[in-house]
Protein backbone atom coordinates (compact mmCIF):
# COMPACT_ATOMS: atom_id res chain seq x y z
CA UNK A 1 0.00 0.00 0.00
CA UNK A 2 1.27 3.48 -0.85
CA UNK A 3 -0.38 5.51 1.90
CA UNK A 4 1.12 8.96 2.56
CA UNK A 5 0.75 10.57 5.97
CA UNK A 6 1.34 14.05 7.35
CA UNK A 7 3.16 14.73 10.64
CA UNK A 8 -0.27 15.16 12.25
CA UNK A 9 -1.39 11.76 10.91
CA UNK A 10 1.73 10.05 12.24
CA UNK A 11 1.38 11.75 15.62
CA UNK A 12 -2.16 10.42 15.89
CA UNK A 13 -1.13 6.99 14.64
CA UNK A 14 1.77 6.67 17.10
CA UNK A 15 -0.06 8.54 19.87
CA UNK A 16 2.73 11.03 20.48
CA UNK A 17 3.02 14.78 19.99
CA UNK A 18 3.76 16.31 16.59
CA UNK A 19 6.92 17.79 18.10
CA UNK A 20 8.24 14.32 18.99
CA UNK A 21 7.45 13.01 15.51
CA UNK A 22 9.28 15.99 14.01
CA UNK A 23 12.36 15.39 16.17
CA UNK A 24 12.41 11.65 15.42
CA UNK A 25 12.09 12.30 11.69
CA UNK A 26 14.78 14.97 11.85
CA UNK A 27 17.16 12.47 13.44
CA UNK A 28 16.34 9.84 10.85
CA UNK A 29 14.57 7.59 13.35
CA UNK A 30 11.32 7.57 11.34
CA UNK A 31 11.71 7.42 7.51
CA UNK A 32 10.34 10.55 5.87
CA UNK A 33 10.16 12.02 2.36
CA UNK A 34 9.86 15.61 1.21
CA UNK A 35 7.06 16.03 -1.35
CA UNK A 36 6.20 19.48 -2.66
CA UNK A 37 8.23 21.06 0.19
CA UNK A 38 6.24 19.16 2.82
CA UNK A 39 7.15 16.12 4.87
CA UNK A 40 5.24 12.97 4.03
CA UNK A 41 5.50 9.56 5.66
CA UNK A 42 4.70 6.24 4.04
CA UNK A 43 2.43 4.14 6.23
CA UNK A 44 4.23 0.87 5.50
CA UNK A 45 7.55 2.44 6.59
CA UNK A 46 6.01 3.87 9.77
CA UNK A 47 4.58 0.41 10.52
CA UNK A 48 7.98 -1.19 9.90
CA UNK A 49 9.63 1.31 12.25
CA UNK A 50 6.88 0.70 14.80
CA UNK A 51 7.34 -3.07 14.66
CA UNK A 52 11.09 -2.71 15.06
CA UNK A 53 10.77 -0.49 18.11
CA UNK A 54 7.75 -1.93 19.88
CA UNK A 55 8.12 -4.17 22.94
CA UNK A 56 4.92 -3.86 24.97
CA UNK A 57 5.48 -0.11 24.86
CA UNK A 58 7.77 1.71 22.46
CA UNK A 59 11.03 3.08 23.80
CA UNK A 60 12.80 5.34 21.34
CA UNK A 61 16.17 6.70 22.35
CA UNK A 62 16.13 10.47 22.04
CA UNK A 63 19.22 12.52 21.30
CA UNK A 64 19.38 13.63 24.93
CA UNK A 65 19.51 10.00 26.07
CA UNK A 66 15.99 10.11 27.53
CA UNK A 67 13.56 7.50 26.19
CA UNK A 68 10.29 8.66 24.70
CA UNK A 69 7.68 6.26 26.04
CA UNK A 70 4.72 5.66 23.76
CA UNK A 71 2.26 3.43 25.64
CA UNK A 72 -0.08 1.20 23.73
CA UNK A 73 -3.37 2.90 24.51
CA UNK A 74 -6.74 2.11 23.03
CA UNK A 75 -8.51 5.20 21.74
CA UNK A 76 -11.93 5.71 20.10
CA UNK A 77 -11.76 4.21 16.61
CA UNK A 78 -14.59 6.42 15.33
CA UNK A 79 -15.14 10.13 15.49
CA UNK A 80 -18.50 10.52 17.22
CA UNK A 81 -20.60 13.66 17.53
CA UNK A 82 -20.70 14.51 21.22
CA UNK A 83 -17.64 12.37 21.93
CA UNK A 84 -16.18 13.00 25.36
CA UNK A 85 -12.46 13.00 24.59
CA UNK A 86 -12.14 16.75 25.14
CA UNK A 87 -13.91 16.55 28.52
CA UNK A 88 -12.02 13.70 30.17
CA UNK A 89 -9.74 15.95 32.20
CA UNK A 90 -12.75 17.79 33.57
CA UNK A 91 -14.52 14.49 34.20
CA UNK A 92 -11.64 13.02 36.18
CA UNK A 93 -12.79 14.56 39.46
CA UNK A 94 -16.29 13.13 38.96
CA UNK A 95 -15.41 9.49 38.33
CA UNK A 96 -15.97 7.37 41.46
CA UNK A 97 -12.79 6.15 43.14
CA UNK A 98 -14.22 2.72 43.86
CA UNK A 99 -16.89 0.71 42.06
CA UNK A 100 -17.66 -2.86 41.02
CA UNK A 101 -18.89 -3.37 37.46
CA UNK A 102 -18.97 -0.72 34.73
CA UNK A 103 -21.86 -0.11 32.35
CA UNK A 104 -22.03 2.40 29.50
CA UNK A 105 -25.48 2.28 27.85
CA UNK A 106 -24.79 4.98 25.21
CA UNK A 107 -21.27 3.88 24.36
CA UNK A 108 -20.88 5.86 21.10
CA UNK A 109 -17.18 6.40 20.47
CA UNK A 110 -16.36 4.97 23.91
CA UNK A 111 -14.06 7.77 25.11
CA UNK A 112 -14.97 7.26 28.78
CA UNK A 113 -14.61 3.48 28.58
CA UNK A 114 -11.19 3.71 26.90
CA UNK A 115 -10.04 6.35 29.41
CA UNK A 116 -10.99 4.19 32.38
CA UNK A 117 -9.47 1.12 30.75
CA UNK A 118 -6.19 2.85 29.88
CA UNK A 119 -5.86 4.12 33.42
CA UNK A 120 -6.34 0.69 34.98
CA UNK A 121 -9.74 1.48 36.47
CA UNK A 122 -11.41 -1.53 34.83
CA UNK A 123 -8.84 -4.17 35.66
CA UNK A 124 -9.53 -7.08 37.97
CA UNK A 125 -12.75 -9.00 38.28
CA UNK A 126 -15.05 -6.21 37.15
CA UNK A 127 -17.66 -6.95 34.50
CA UNK A 128 -17.92 -4.41 31.71
CA UNK A 129 -21.03 -3.86 29.60
CA UNK A 130 -21.00 -1.58 26.56
CA UNK A 131 -24.49 -0.99 25.18
CA UNK A 132 -25.88 1.05 22.29
CA UNK A 133 -29.03 1.14 20.17
CA UNK A 134 -27.01 1.85 17.02
CA UNK A 135 -26.75 -1.57 15.39
CA UNK A 136 -23.92 -0.64 13.01
CA UNK A 137 -21.86 0.78 15.84
CA UNK A 138 -22.32 -2.31 18.00
CA UNK A 139 -21.41 -4.47 15.02
CA UNK A 140 -18.11 -2.56 14.74
CA UNK A 141 -17.26 -3.19 18.39
CA UNK A 142 -18.16 -6.87 18.08
CA UNK A 143 -16.12 -7.38 14.90
CA UNK A 144 -13.07 -5.62 16.32
CA UNK A 145 -13.27 -7.80 19.41
CA UNK A 146 -13.75 -11.01 17.41
CA UNK A 147 -11.20 -10.74 14.58
CA UNK A 148 -9.49 -7.37 14.18
CA UNK A 149 -6.89 -8.70 11.74
CA UNK A 150 -9.60 -9.69 9.26
CA UNK A 151 -11.18 -6.24 9.54
CA UNK A 152 -7.82 -4.51 9.00
CA UNK A 153 -7.18 -6.61 5.90
CA UNK A 154 -10.53 -5.56 4.43
CA UNK A 155 -10.00 -1.86 5.26
CA UNK A 156 -6.54 -1.90 3.69
CA UNK A 157 -7.89 -3.42 0.49
CA UNK A 158 -8.21 -1.52 -2.78
CA UNK A 159 -11.95 -1.00 -2.33
CA UNK A 160 -11.81 1.68 0.36
CA UNK A 161 -10.18 4.66 -1.34
CA UNK A 162 -10.82 8.31 -0.58
CA UNK A 163 -12.65 9.52 -3.68
CA UNK A 164 -16.09 11.06 -3.95
CA UNK A 165 -17.27 8.43 -6.41
CA UNK A 166 -16.15 5.59 -4.14
CA UNK A 167 -17.66 7.25 -1.08
CA UNK A 168 -21.15 7.50 -2.53
CA UNK A 169 -20.93 4.00 -3.98
CA UNK A 170 -20.02 2.52 -0.60
CA UNK A 171 -22.57 4.72 1.18
CA UNK A 172 -25.32 3.25 -1.03
CA UNK A 173 -24.30 -0.34 -0.30
CA UNK A 174 -25.95 -2.56 2.30
CA UNK A 175 -23.50 -5.41 2.92
CA UNK A 176 -24.75 -8.43 4.84
CA UNK A 177 -21.37 -9.72 6.01
CA UNK A 178 -20.59 -8.31 9.45
CA UNK A 179 -16.95 -7.59 8.61
CA UNK A 180 -17.86 -5.75 5.43
CA UNK A 181 -20.47 -3.78 7.40
CA UNK A 182 -17.91 -2.79 10.02
CA UNK A 183 -15.37 -1.76 7.36
CA UNK A 184 -18.05 0.30 5.61
CA UNK A 185 -18.97 2.09 8.86
CA UNK A 186 -15.35 2.94 9.66
CA UNK A 187 -14.62 4.06 6.09
CA UNK A 188 -17.68 6.34 5.96
CA UNK A 189 -16.81 7.81 9.36
CA UNK A 190 -13.25 8.63 8.27
CA UNK A 191 -14.17 10.10 4.88
CA UNK A 192 -17.55 11.80 5.44
CA UNK A 193 -18.04 15.45 6.33
CA UNK A 194 -16.81 16.23 9.85
CA UNK A 195 -16.77 12.56 10.84
CA UNK A 196 -20.47 12.87 11.56
CA UNK A 197 -22.73 9.87 12.05
CA UNK A 198 -26.28 10.71 11.02
CA UNK A 199 -29.12 8.66 9.59
CA UNK A 200 -32.52 9.51 8.16
CA UNK A 201 -35.90 8.22 9.32
CA UNK A 202 -35.28 4.97 7.45
CA UNK A 203 -31.99 4.43 9.21
CA UNK A 204 -29.91 5.21 6.11
CA UNK A 205 -26.57 6.96 6.55
CA UNK A 206 -26.89 10.34 4.81
CA UNK A 207 -23.79 12.41 5.60
CA UNK A 208 -22.06 13.84 2.47
CA UNK A 209 -18.49 13.27 1.32
CA UNK A 210 -15.91 15.15 3.37
CA UNK A 211 -13.35 15.84 0.64
CA UNK A 212 -10.37 15.51 2.99
CA UNK A 213 -6.99 15.14 1.30
CA UNK A 214 -5.52 12.21 3.19
CA UNK A 215 -7.72 10.75 5.96
CA UNK A 216 -6.30 7.86 7.95
CA UNK A 217 -8.96 5.29 7.10
CA UNK A 218 -7.34 2.32 8.82
CA UNK A 219 -5.43 3.00 12.03
CA UNK A 220 -4.37 -0.61 12.41
CA UNK A 221 -2.32 -0.01 15.54
CA UNK A 222 -5.22 1.52 17.39
CA UNK A 223 -7.69 -1.09 16.13
CA UNK A 224 -5.45 -3.81 17.55
CA UNK A 225 -5.26 -1.96 20.88
CA UNK A 226 -9.05 -1.57 20.88
CA UNK A 227 -9.48 -5.28 20.21
CA UNK A 228 -7.29 -6.07 23.19
CA UNK A 229 -9.27 -3.70 25.41
CA UNK A 230 -12.56 -5.34 24.40
CA UNK A 231 -11.62 -8.94 25.11
CA UNK A 232 -13.29 -9.04 28.55
CA UNK A 233 -16.17 -6.77 27.60
CA UNK A 234 -19.76 -7.77 26.93
CA UNK A 235 -21.00 -5.80 23.91
CA UNK A 236 -24.77 -5.49 23.71
CA UNK A 237 -27.21 -4.06 21.20
CA UNK A 238 -30.19 -2.47 22.91
CA UNK A 239 -31.76 0.53 24.60
CA UNK A 240 -30.42 2.24 27.71
CA UNK A 241 -33.01 0.65 30.02
CA UNK A 242 -31.32 -2.70 29.46
CA UNK A 243 -28.91 -1.76 32.22
CA UNK A 244 -31.73 -2.15 34.79
CA UNK A 245 -31.41 -5.93 34.43
CA UNK A 246 -27.60 -5.89 34.44
CA UNK A 247 -26.63 -3.39 37.11
CA UNK A 248 -26.06 -4.23 40.77
CA UNK A 249 -25.30 -2.26 43.90
CA UNK A 250 -21.99 -0.35 43.75
CA UNK A 251 -21.78 -0.62 39.96
CA UNK A 252 -20.80 2.51 38.01
CA UNK A 253 -23.09 3.52 35.14
CA UNK A 254 -22.16 6.35 32.78
CA UNK A 255 -24.93 7.77 30.58
CA UNK A 256 -24.12 9.92 27.57
CA UNK A 257 -27.44 10.22 25.73
CA UNK A 258 -28.25 12.39 22.72
CA UNK A 259 -28.38 15.84 24.30
CA UNK A 260 -31.51 17.84 24.87
CA UNK A 261 -31.42 20.59 22.16
CA UNK A 262 -30.49 24.05 23.39
CA UNK A 263 -33.07 25.48 21.01
CA UNK A 264 -35.42 24.33 18.26
CA UNK A 265 -32.82 24.73 15.51
CA UNK A 266 -29.95 22.92 17.22
CA UNK A 267 -31.54 19.49 17.45
CA UNK A 268 -29.26 16.61 16.49
CA UNK A 269 -30.45 13.28 17.81
CA UNK A 270 -30.39 11.12 14.66
CA UNK A 271 -27.77 8.53 15.57
CA UNK A 272 -30.44 5.90 14.91
CA UNK A 273 -33.77 5.98 13.10
CA UNK A 274 -35.52 6.27 16.47
CA UNK A 275 -35.90 9.84 17.75
CA UNK A 276 -34.59 10.84 21.18
CA UNK A 277 -36.81 13.68 22.35
CA UNK A 278 -38.29 14.86 25.62
CA UNK A 279 -40.23 11.63 26.09
CA UNK A 280 -37.00 9.64 25.95
CA UNK A 281 -35.24 12.11 28.26
CA UNK A 282 -38.01 11.63 30.83
CA UNK A 283 -37.72 7.84 30.50
CA UNK A 284 -33.97 8.10 31.00
CA UNK A 285 -34.43 10.16 34.17
CA UNK A 286 -36.73 7.44 35.53
CA UNK A 287 -34.10 4.78 34.80
CA UNK A 288 -31.52 7.01 36.52
CA UNK A 289 -33.73 7.16 39.62
CA UNK A 290 -34.34 3.40 39.63
CA UNK A 291 -30.62 2.75 39.49
CA UNK A 292 -30.13 5.23 42.30
CA UNK A 293 -32.55 3.23 44.46
CA UNK A 294 -30.55 0.09 43.65
CA UNK A 295 -27.41 1.67 45.13
CA UNK A 296 -25.57 2.20 41.85
CA UNK A 297 -23.16 5.07 41.22
CA UNK A 298 -24.46 7.06 38.26
CA UNK A 299 -22.97 9.81 36.12
CA UNK A 300 -24.90 11.42 33.29
CA UNK A 301 -23.94 14.08 30.73
CA UNK A 302 -26.42 16.40 29.06
CA UNK A 303 -26.96 19.95 27.87
CA UNK A 304 -27.50 22.84 30.24
CA UNK A 305 -31.24 23.42 29.87
CA UNK A 306 -33.98 24.14 32.37
CA UNK A 307 -35.76 20.96 31.25
CA UNK A 308 -32.78 18.72 32.10
CA UNK A 309 -32.19 20.56 35.38
CA UNK A 310 -35.81 19.98 36.36
CA UNK A 311 -35.55 16.24 35.64
CA UNK A 312 -32.56 15.86 37.96
CA UNK A 313 -33.23 18.64 40.48
CA UNK A 314 -32.79 16.27 43.43
CA UNK A 315 -29.31 15.18 42.36
CA UNK A 316 -25.88 16.75 42.29
CA UNK A 317 -25.46 18.90 39.17
CA UNK A 318 -22.02 20.10 38.04
CA UNK A 319 -21.00 22.23 35.06
CA UNK A 320 -18.21 21.58 32.54
CA UNK A 321 -17.24 23.49 29.41
CA UNK A 322 -17.14 21.82 26.00
CA UNK A 323 -16.09 23.13 22.63
CA UNK A 324 -18.93 22.96 20.16
CA UNK A 325 -17.62 21.48 16.91
CA UNK A 326 -20.70 20.67 14.82
CA UNK A 327 -22.03 23.94 13.53
CA UNK A 328 -22.21 25.19 9.96
CA UNK A 329 -21.07 28.65 11.08
CA UNK A 330 -17.63 29.12 12.69
CA UNK A 331 -19.14 31.79 14.94
CA UNK A 332 -21.41 29.11 16.38
CA UNK A 333 -18.47 27.06 17.59
CA UNK A 334 -17.00 27.72 20.98
CA UNK A 335 -17.06 26.77 24.65
CA UNK A 336 -20.52 26.05 25.99
CA UNK A 337 -21.78 24.80 29.31
CA UNK A 338 -22.71 21.16 29.73
CA UNK A 339 -24.10 19.40 32.76
CA UNK A 340 -22.75 16.43 34.69
CA UNK A 341 -25.38 14.87 36.91
CA UNK A 342 -24.31 12.59 39.73
CA UNK A 343 -26.01 10.65 42.53
CA UNK A 344 -22.88 10.50 44.68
Amino acid sequence: MNKLLTIKDVAEYLQMSKEKVYKLAQRGKIPVSRIENQWRFRLEKVDAWLEANEMGSIAVAAQEGVALQVPIRAEPFLKWAGGKGQLLRQYEEFFPKEFNNFLEPFVGGGAVFFYLFNNGRLQGKKKIFLIDSNEELINCYSVIKEDVEKLIKILNGSKFINTEETFYKIRSEEPKDKFERAARTIYLNKTCFNGLYRVNSKGKFNVPFGGYKNPLICNSRNLIAVSSALQNVEILYGDFDRCLKLAKKEDFIYFDPPYQPLNKTSSFTSYTKKPFGEKEQVKLSKVFKELDKMGCKIMLSNSDTSFICSLYKNFRIEVVFAKRAINCKPSGRGAIKELVILNY
